[in-house]
């Protein structure tokens, strides 16, 4: 018979029953370890946490009886109960019998606690596995002894990687399936070795195990004997943890917001993401470079001597230095870097591909900016390897880029520090995460440019002209009459004495933009490159008149925003598509129907309609002169 008294869940509800105040510091002192596991589909990822669960038996008592109850109904019992049944939160996971988004679990043992998150397996839902894989401090790659390393072995590794998690479990799951074979183990063990070492992985630890059975989980397996390393669940009490490692790395805190309750007090608060502080400390805010010593930690329970990375406090600083959410706060003598151009890695999560040029909102460390990114230096082969050449980046799709923001921001390799070194992209339209971002480093040219102050100014330029610099921005389908507007609307200001440019998007595209063509990334490039040749004629102080169909509302915005308060006008000269295609000028209607013109707009690829435009110009009630008469007496109005 067991001596209970040895038994830890014996001794920790022993204590429970004696001392409950006891317990609970016990408890609160464990360390916390997050991890992942994941692999390829029905590799027995739910299955292992439940047994995980159930036998270390810190799970509550509902969900045991709810495990007994569902097991009954399943007419399973005791070895043979469906563990995942534990796990599988989500109706809709249920109802599929597959995982399609990222379940996190909580459970603790006598040595430590445990936040395990159980990823989806499908390639569709890789960025969830991403999503699960940002906070964790060890990988469990599950998988399947019959089946061996599969494709999405091979990017969850990828990834895993990637994502800078350097403890790596390889579990060979169901070697129950293979009966324990030894000579299978190794061999997948091999295959997956050769891979690792591809992937520039130093280390992982290989574990046999069945997540049915129990074999290797909890305790050691009787039935592989030949297996002498640690259980899985050995291995996970012993594992350091992430935030013991960046204690002592150099201090790096993001203020997410400043602390003013009252006149007397202005404190600047965040997590500690990287080193130590304490009072007297010399700091740097970045970007602005300004220094200032620490006059206090402060937190909700009192002020502290000193705070480690982890810790959410408020700093206070003994001089009077401007710092504001998204603003860095390190070491005097070891700041972080500051740049608006870095080398990325990114990993598209959008069903819409990557549209190099597009602007995407940029989510950094505690701010949010807007960037832009450029096309793919090369796309990731995930079963090779290789570097592949790629124009934009399609779900799922692993790439290295450029990528540019409208500000300087503090950052570092996502290597040495993922809170300042990791980003997400977000669809400025509809609010979507697009893509994870892991930086490399500041691209030099970043540093070598530097903007170079004027003396003569757009004001200057406008005034000398007697006018006010514009934009006037014409969309609308290719037909709908912009062109011919437009050039009215010309001819008018010309007659006034106005000093003005037409730039029309046919004539551009002879020239300036004669290398694209009429992809969705194309028509995003040839937009942007027109934004910023109509930024300049506009710091020339002209009124500009821009004829193109732009046909994304992304970009359009990407315009307005380039311009000062109030220059940029949006004219939507709205015109229905059986009227557009009737009219047809230029015969590309008929092209497009007859399958001889692909990408054409209001066919085969999209058309974004102004939500808000300052003028509405409806071309089958308005003749071409109204319509100018119209558009010059809301200009001159402005």
């Amino acid at each position: 018979m067991s001596d209970l008294s040895k038994d830890p869940v014996y001794i920790a509800e022993d204590l429970i029953a004696q001392d409950i105040d006891a317990y609970l510091l016990k408890h609160q002192h464990k360390t916390m370890l997050r991890f992942i596991t994941c692999g390829s589909v029905d590799d027995g990822k739910s299955t292992l946490i439940g047994r995980l669960l159930y036998d270390s038996k810190m799970i509550f008592e509902d969900q045991l009886a709810s495990l007994e109850h569902d097991s009954k109904a399943h007419g399973t019992q005791g070895q043979n109960i469906d563990f995942a049944l534990l796990v599988d939160g989500l109706a809709a996971e249920r109802e599929q019998g597959i995982t399609i988004d990222v379940a996190y679990r909580f459970f603790a043992t006598d040595k430590r606690k445990f936040i395990v998150a159980d990823t989806p397996g499908h390639e569709q839902y890789t960025r969830n596995m991403v999503t699960g894989a940002s906070t964790a401090d060890l990988a469990v790659i599950l998988i399947d002894a019959r089946q061996g390393v599969l494709t999405q072995t091979r990017r969850h590794s990828y990834l895993v990687n990637l994502l800078g998690i350097r403890n790596v479990v390889l579990a060979v799951n169901k070697m129950d399936l293979v009966g324990y074979s030894q000579e299978r183990f190794y061999e997948i063990v091999k295959e997956y070795s050769h891979f690792a070492a591809q992937l520039g992985m130093k280390a992982f630890l290989p574990i046999p195990i069945s997540g049915l059975a129990g074999d290797n989980i909890v305790t050691r397996s009787e039935n592989m004997p030949w297996y002498q390393g640690p259980t899985l669940l050995g291995h996970l009490e012993d594992a350091p943890i992430n935030v013991a490692r960046m204690q002592d790395e150099d201090f790096r805190m993001a203020v997410q917001w400043v602390n003013r309750p009252n006149l007397d007090f202005r404190g600047f608060a965040g997590q500690i993401g990287s080193g130590t502080v304490q009072p007297g400390d010399a700091i740097r805010v970045l970007p602005s470079g300004k220094t200032t010593t620490v006059k206090s930690i402060v937190t909700y329970y009192g002020t502290l001597d000193r705070a480690v990375a982890g810790q959410s406090v408020t700093l206070t600083f003994a001089d009077e230095v401007d710092c504001s959410r998204g603003d860095v706060i390190t070491r005097a003598d070891a700041p972080c870097e500051v740049a608006d151009q870095f080398e990325a890695t990114l990993v598209w999560m959008d069903e819409a591909e990557m549209l190099p040029g597009r602007p995407y909102l940029l989510k950094i460390g505690t701010q949010t900016l807007t960037a832009t990114v450029t096309e793919p230096k090369y796309e990731v082969n995930i079963n090779t390897l290789e570097h592949l050449t790629s124009r934009t980046l399609a779900l799922n799709a692993i790439g290295v880029v450029n990528i540019s923001t409208d500000r300087a921001v503090p950052f570092e390799a996502y290597a040495k520090n993922p809170d300042l070194g990791g980003f997400i992209l977000i669809d400025r339209m509809t609010n979507a995460t697009v893509a994870a971002g892991m930086v490399h480093f500041a691209l030099r040219r970043s540093q070598n440019i530097h903007w170079q102050a004027l003396d003569i100014d757009r004001d200057a330029h406008a005034a000398i002209k007697n006018q006010k610099a514009r934009v006037v921005w014409f969309t609308g389908l290719s037909g709908s009459g912009k062109s011919t507007i437009a050039n009215i609307v010309e001819k008018k200001l010309h007659a006034m004495g106005k000093h003005t440019f037409l730039l029309d998007g046919d004539n551009v595209r002879h020239g300036l933009n004669r290398d694209l063509g009429f992809t969705d990334a194309d028509r995003v490039e040839n937009i942007r490159r027109v934004g910023e040749v109509a930024k300049l004629m506009s710091d020339a102080g002209l009124i500009v008149l821009t004829a193109f169909i732009s046909p994304f509302r992304a970009e359009r915005q990407m315009v307005r925003e380039m311009m000062t308060e109030g220059e940029f006008m949006e004219v939507y000269v709205n015109t229905p598509l059986s009227v557009a295609e009737e009219r047809d000028v230029k015969g590309l209607y008929k092209k497009a129907r007859a399958g001889n013109l692909k990408n054409f707009t209001g066919i085969d690829s999209p058309y974004e309609a102004p939500v808000a435009p300052e003028i509405i110009v409806n071309t089958v009630e308005l003749t071409a002169e109204d319509a100018a008469e119209q558009i010059i007496a809301a200009l001159l109005a402005g």
